[in-house]
């Protein structure tokens, strides 16, 4: 295969999957999970984020828009992604156990009326699975972003948004696609404004 065609396949089939995603029953999902961060902003409460490696960049990366801004200019919002504090992570992973890095912290951290996005292309990431079940303890929300049929992590959450894909880096382009869309729906719910 040539260079070219790789990078037209590529392009095709991150469009291909953005498109089969995008059902109504999907977009109505993804309207409900902006409703319930948003909510829950209003309420004085914060949104936490998990995911590994590249669902790890994902949770700092919409951490980030929320805190800073997406598009339009207003308050600083109370998003955490749980995957930045390495004297954390590495203290949990080397006393305890690496599956147990983002459970302890819903656990100190997590309270009613919270939301936790747990992010897994897989669906089966044992450190997230955990995350979920200390979240439902402490009456915090959970949804989820997964991809190849949802895995248990689609199971054991309140809202589960799954990309139909078996490719992860297809399903990644999904799921930073509806990140930023509910960065938007958020704005503007919250300020009533949307980005020009």
């Amino acid at each position: 295969m040539m260079e070219e065609e790789i990078v037209t396949k590529s392009f095709k089939d991150s469009i291909k999957a953005k498109e089969a995603f995008f059902s109504r029953k999907n977009i109505s999902s993804i309207v409900k999970a902006a409703e319930w961060i948003a909510d829950a902003f209003k309420a004085g409460n914060k949104l936490m984020i998990i995911g590994n490696g590249g669902s790890a960049a994902d949770s700092q990366h919409l951490a980030a828009e929320f805190v800073n801004r997406f598009e339009i200019e207003r308050p600083p919002l109370p998003a955490l992604a749980l995957t930045t504090d390495s004297s954390i992570l590495t203290s949990i992973g080397n006393d305890y156990d690496f599956n147990t890095v983002f459970s302890k912290q819903v656990k100190a951290l997590g309270k009613a009326g919270d939301i936790l996005l747990a992010i897994s292309t897989s669906g089966a990431s044992e450190n997230v699975l955990k995350a979920v079940e200390a979240a439902r303890g402490c009456a915090v929300k959970t949804v989820a972003l997964t991809g190849n049929g949802g895995g248990e992590l689609a199971k054991k959450v309140e809202l589960a948004l799954n990309v139909d894909s078996r490719s992860t880096p297809r399903i990644q382009e999904v799921h930073i696609t509806i990140c930023h869309i509910i960065c938007e729906l958020v704005d503007h719910g919250l300020f009533k404004k949307v980005s020009g």
